[in-house]
């Protein structure tokens, strides 16, 4: 009792010191738990469907809603990638263009539009695999051949806007493709999760990535 009599002063110091390590340690873990919620997480994963015939998701995880601006599909071959924003594309009135093929007459073509707000805990039905790769191989014009390689990827990026900030935030996910296998094996993903570009680096990138679609549309 003496000694701690002798040595209140310097046991209340330590005392307060180790009271606020634990403050701080709280305040850490309370710091961590808001920045997590904040972080938007996109998800890219397969729907209903097999093989290419799969339909191509896009989740919004996060707590506030998100910007759609740019969906990128990125087709890696062994002779290179090819890259195609397809936020918008052409597409047929299913019964119209059925008469109109009867006919002999052209076909109507409507636009559709994947660009805008997705609200959190919402998805987005973008299009079929299949379609996708069809789209990329359209516009720049690829050989069958070349599609049927070994080794051949898919990559489907999302660009969009979060909350106020001001560099976009993305997500991406690569599928393995084999169009020479049984639909149950012709889209693999490469990955078990899709990968959140949040990071001031990786935003960097996401950012490259919409210069040099913005680019590309203008010439």
């Amino acid at each position: 009792m003496e000694w701690l009599n002798d040595n209140t002063q310097a046991i209340s110091a330590v005392a307060s010191i180790c009271t606020l390590f634990v403050w701080i340690f709280y305040a850490q873990l309370l710091y961590n738990g808001y920045v997590r919620q904040r972080r938007p997480r996109v998800i890219i994963n397969r729907g209903k469907g097999i093989g290419v015939d799969a339909i191509c998701l896009i989740s919004n995880m996060s707590s506030e809603a998100i910007y759609i601006q740019h969906l990128v599909a990125a087709l890696h071959t062994q002779k290179g990638s090819y890259s195609l924003d397809v936020v918008e594309y052409q597409q047929h009135r299913g019964e119209e263009q059925r008469e109109a093929q009867q006919k002999g007459e052209p076909q109507e073509t409507s636009y559709r539009t994947h660009q805008g707000p997705l609200a959190s805990g919402d998805y987005l039905n973008i299009q079929s695999f299949g379609d996708i790769v069809n789209q990329v191989k359209e516009y720049w014009e690829i050989d069958d051949k070349q599609l049927q390689e070994q080794n051949i990827q898919l990559e489907i990026r999302v660009i969009a806007i979060y909350g106020s900030e001001d560099m976009p935030t993305g997500a991406s996910r690569t599928f393995n493709l084999d169009l020479n296998a049984s639909p149950n094996h012709q889209l693999i993903p490469a990955s078990v999760d899709t990968d959140r570009l949040n990071s001031r680096g990786q935003r960097k990138r996401v950012l490259e990535w919409a210069k040099e679609i913005e680019t590309h549309k203008a010439r």
